[in-house]
């Protein structure tokens, strides 16, 4: 469900509200409960729940490919933790 924000004409205040597409919009301040609320144009927020791309694709569990050794790439000076620096 969305969120929406209504800022109350009588107290100024802004607050959010959840709600379906199809409720109608808010009428009185839930907050002073005295005026009329407007609703505002405000950014999105954007909630990605479940199962899905980000578990499958990006979560922590994936390891890393380890960096390429600078020794196998041609280059004589390797690097310190490199096992073909070690050997040579």
């Amino acid at each position: 469900m969305p969120m929406y924000e209504y800022q109350c004409d009588a107290c100024g205040q802004v607050f959010e509200a959840r709600q379906k597409f199809s409720d109608a919009p808010l009428s009185d301040c839930k907050l002073c409960g005295d005026g009329p609320v407007t609703k505002l144009i405000s950014q999105t927020a954007f909630t990605l729940k479940g199962g899905g791309w980000y578990q499958q694709g990006y979560g922590s569990a994936q390891e890393k490919a380890p960096a390429a050794c600078a020794a196998a790439s041609g280059d004589s000076g390797g690097c310190a933790s490199c096992p073909k620096a070690a050997n040579e």
